[in-house]
């Protein structure tokens, strides 16, 4: 991976935890690892626990950046959520998985938020 493409990831995530902070989220964690691998952002938007995957592209030439969240990544996002649930004993609580967009347009980003973008994989019990 080069520099900077490490730069521009980088620059996405800190976009990404503005815009959240922007709409009212209360940022809990940023790359929050487990044993299991790790979570972007960890928020609570209102009484909701957020785990928030966040994808940048220079350009939709390989696809939107949300459409990178495969079916293999949401497990491993789930896993992940499920062991910080577990550790900080929040497994009565509600959760939900967003995705947040970064595109890069032309020397500005673009910026969506996609609330609930996937459910659980409920394969997973801790």
């Amino acid at each position: 991976m080069s520099n900077a493409h490490v730069i521009f990831g980088k620059l996405g995530e800190n976009s990404a935890v503005g815009l959240l902070k922007a709409q009212g989220y209360k940022i809990l964690a940023e790359n929050y690892r487990t044993p299991l691998g790790e979570i972007d952002v960890v928020a609570q938007d209102g009484d909701t626990f957020c785990f928030i995957e966040v994808k940048s592209r220079h350009s939709s030439r390989k696809g939107l950046p949300q459409e990178a969240v495969s079916r293999q990544k949401q497990r491993q996002i789930s896993k992940n959520a499920l062991f910080y649930l577990k550790a900080h004993k929040l497994m009565d609580k509600r959760a939900r998985f967003d995705v947040v967009s970064v595109m890069d347009n032309g020397g500005s980003l673009k910026l969506d938020l996609i609330k609930s973008a996937f459910e659980l994989s409920r394969e997973f019990t801790y």
